[in-house]
């Protein structure tokens, strides 16, 4: 089946081509709400609500972008409601214990693997994270991640800041224990 096949089947609500769409792209937009959840399990839930929305919503769908990207926005919008939105402002302090951390060269971790990589920054806490995904591996600029979250444009900068220096000081703590 190709992907218009899938679409037009799935915008008549016929279940075969709904099966179809789930089998072929539930691992990739399980990766993106893993990003944006803490935990396995609230993912596979946020991913299960953004599927309900994808097939409420498929019929809206314009073939003039990609219908991955567009899936992929609406896991990442269903994600980002579930979290709280204050976790931004209980995630301002711990910045001074962060900044005078030595600074490790990058090609000290060129070794993590991309589980290793998705484990830590699962690990950051929930502004961060969000922020981080969304500038770092989606690719959206800090004005987009203000509207998106719901924040202003300097808290998504300070957040990337601080997540990328939690990120540092989580490997600087990784490197210690391997090194021991």
């Amino acid at each position: 089946m190709t992907e218009a096949e899938i679409i037009k089947g799935c915008q008549k609500c016929k279940a075969q081509f709904q099966k179809e769409l789930v089998v072929r792209y539930s691992p990739m937009l399980m990766t993106v709400s893993r990003r944006y959840s803490r935990d396995n399990e609230t993912a596979k839930d946020n991913l299960q609500e953004a599927f309900i929305k994808i097939f409420r919503y498929i019929g809206k769908y314009k073939p003039t972008g990609s219908f991955t990207a567009w899936m992929r926005r609406i896991v990442i919008n269903t994600s980002l409601q579930s979290l709280d939105k204050s976790c931004f402002k209980r995630e301002i302090s711990g910045l001074d214990e962060l900044q005078n951390q030595p600074s490790t060269p990058p090609e000290a971790y060129s070794h993590l693997g991309a589980e290793e990589l998705l484990d830590l920054i699962q690990q950051l806490p929930n502004g961060f994270r969000q922020v981080f995904n969304l500038n770092i591996l989606e690719g959206y600029n800090h004005r987009e991640i203000s509207e998106l979250l719901g924040i202003t444009e300097s808290t998504s900068r300070s957040q990337l800041l601080r997540a990328r220096n939690y990120l540092k000081k989580m490997l600087a703590k990784r490197d210690n224990r391997i090194r021991v």
